[in-house]
Parts: structure tokens; sequence; C-alpha cells
């Protein structure tokens, strides 16, 4: 019993635990609302949520499908990293979808406008999230404007900026803007041999092993440097840092250029693989980079468990693509994955209820041993 308490207190696997049980109840929790909206489909919508790309038969169009999942899957990483790296830090960035935004207008205007190459068209969209970071970091190191007013302030400020910019390079007759394989094929992220393995998917490229390997940069980064630690220290108590000689407002700033920087690039991974178009009538802000907070809280605020809840909060959306329409609305998947994705933000209470009853625990064991300690002596006695 002592040894799997010590288990249990561990974060990993308590951040493991925690992350299957907001799983299971978010599958349930959609599993009764589609039994109340229809019970005749419902075992069948929720199983198909789950499958995703192995709704189909053909092992060529499962495997197709699955890298437009993997595709998907790596901007949600970057958004997560850039909530998680923030959060860290003691920041909320809930700009990561401005950032997002941000990002992919600059990398498309450079690809579509000025016909530059993939990995410069990438560079300024990390730029470009970076900068926007950068402005709510110092809001909020030399004027103490709470980060999350300051990033829905330019969240919304980024995405009309962006249609209006990219409406110079968009199709005449439609709102969407050129294609990149007509207009600069030199500014899709090349695939090197990657789209093979996905029985010849084009939009698979280097950006999901470049995603992955930026996670595992990042945990280095946090866990591993002096940089990380003072950044951290910062998180915990800016006054203390300060206190240590630590630089807390240029590490603020920092920490906002750090995680624009990395929504910026999961745009870039995105929009530079020819997998969607910017749409220049948007009038909302992407689900993307919201998605990434969820993602990061399933992934238990760690770097490589990201990795995972990305994928999954990734495959339970694409999923839900394949829900009868006849039986359910359209709206029928996003409702399935958007309980799943809220049920991920409790993650952390999860945890604490946990530690509170381990802590329960230990303390009666405790109270046990004195106890039989006391009657031994007494009959000693």
């Amino acid at each position: 019993m002592k040894g799997q308490r010590s288990i249990l207190r561990n974060k990993g696997v308590q951040s493991l635990l925690a992350s299957l049980l907001c799983i299971v109840v978010g599958l349930l929790v959609g599993y009764l609302v589609l039994l109340i909206i229809n019970p005749a489909g419902a075992w069948e919508a929720i199983t198909t949520i789950v499958k995703n790309f192995f709704y189909y038969p053909s092992p060529q169009a499962q495997l197709r499908y699955f890298g437009n999942t993997l595709v998907k899957t790596a901007p949600l990483l970057m958004c997560a990293l850039s909530v998680l790296f923030a959060y860290k830090v003691g920041l909320f960035n809930i700009g990561a979808a401005g950032q997002y935004v941000i990002g992919a207008g600059a990398c498309l205007y450079c690809a579509l406008a000025w016909n530059m190459p993939w990995f410069v068209c990438m560079l300024a969209a990390v730029a470009a999230g970076a900068v926007l970071g950068a402005i709510s970091g110092a809001l909020k190191a030399y004027r103490n404007v709470n980060e999350v007013i300051s990033c829905i302030m330019l969240n919304w400020i980024s995405l009309y900026a962006v249609n209006v910019l990219l409406s110079q390079v968009k199709e005449t007759a439609s709102p969407y803007t050129l294609t990149l394989s007509s207009t600069n094929p030199g500014a899709a992220i090349p695939s090197l041999g990657l789209d093979k393995l996905f029985y010849n998917n084009q939009y698979v490229t280097i950006a999901i092993p470049l995603t992955i390997l930026v996670a595992v940069a990042i945990w280095v980064l946090l866990e591993k440097t002096k940089l990380g630690y003072e950044l951290k220290a910062t998180g915990y108590n800016k006054f203390a840092a300060q206190y240590c000689g630590m630089k807390e407002k240029r590490n603020i700033i920092l920490t906002m250029v750090i995680a624009g920087g990395l929504a910026g690039l999961g745009a870039a991974t995105l929009y530079l693989t020819g997998f969607e178009q910017w749409q220049t009538t948007h009038s909302s802000i992407p689900s993307m980079g919201f998605n990434g907070i969820a993602a990061a809280f399933l992934g238990g605020l760690n770097p490589i468990g990201s990795i995972f809840a990305s994928y999954f909060i990734q495959h339970i959306t694409s999923g839900g693509a394949y829900v009868d329409k006849t039986m359910y609305s359209a709206q029928i998947s996003d409702l399935i994955s958007s309980l799943i994705i809220y049920l991920c933000g409790f993650v952390l209470f999860f945890k604490s209820l946990l530690d509170r009853r381990l802590d329960r625990q230990a303390e009666r064991a405790v109270a046990r041993a004195k106890a039989a300690a006391e009657q031994k002596g007494g009959e000693q006695k």
C-alpha cells in the first residue's frame, strides 16, 4: 500500500489518471446527450467519433485521413505549448488565438504577395506572433495591465487586421486566399517523403516532427536550464525573483514573446501545408488557439503530455465530422467535442482531489501507527 501511495503521489501519474478520467467522463456525458437527442443512433454516433479515420474500411483511406488528423494536430500542439509556457510563468495566455491568427496572416502574405520560400514565411509567422505576445507582456510588466484583458483585445484586432491584409491576396470569386500550389509552390513546407507513409497525402510534411521537437525543446528549457528556472521563479513570486536579482520585467516580456512565437509557428505549420485557405470574411476567431488551452491542461501542463493531449482532442474533433447528419444536426460533432474539451479544464481539480484523498489516508495511517505504538507501550508496562 505504501508503494501504491508513492506512485499516486507522482505528478506524472496524477496527470495521466486525471486526464483519462476527464476523457471517460466527457465521452459518457456526450453519449448521454446523444441518447437524449436520438437514442436510436447514440451508440453508433459516439463510436464513430472515437473511431475517427477508422470509420473508413480501406487501409489506404485510413492512412490518408490519419495523416489529416496529424496535420491538424501540429498547430494545436503549438497553441497548447504557447498556453502552457505562459502558465508556467504565472501568466494566462488567452491570446494564443490572436497570435495564431497574426501568424497565419504573416506567413500567407509573405507566401502569396511576396513569393517568399517556406522557411522565410515560417519565420515571419513566428516573428508576428512574438511581437503580439510582446505587446501583452510589456503592458503587464510596465503598466500591470492584466494579460487576459490585453490578449482578448488583441485577438479581435488581429482577426480584423488579418482579414484586411489577406483581402489583397484572395481569389476573385471567393473570400478565400489564393492556393499555395498555384501561386507559390515554394512556400509549401516540404514533406521529405513523409507523404508516402500516409498513402501520398501531400499535406503531411516535416511540420509534424518539427512540432514534436519543439515540444521537447520547451521541456528542456523549462526543466533543465537556468533561464527556465528564472522564468518559473518569476511566475511563482515576481517580488521574490526581483529580490534575488532576477529581471522580472524582462522575464514577463520574454515569456510572452516565446508564447506568441509558438502560436505563430502553429499557424505556419497548418497554412503552409496548403491544407486550408484563410477565409477573409472570418467573423469569429479560429478555435485552434482556444483549443490549445484544453490541450495544455489535459496534458497536465507538461510539454510531452501535451503532444498526446493535442492528438486526442484533434482525433475527437475530426471524428465528429463522420456522425450521421440524418440523425443528428451538423453541430452535434462540435457539441460532443466541446463537452470533452470543457472537461479537460478539470484536470487540475481532479489532481487536487487525489492529493487531498492521499493526505487523509496518510493521516489515518499515522494515527493508526501512533495508536498501535501507544498500545504496545502500555502492554510492555
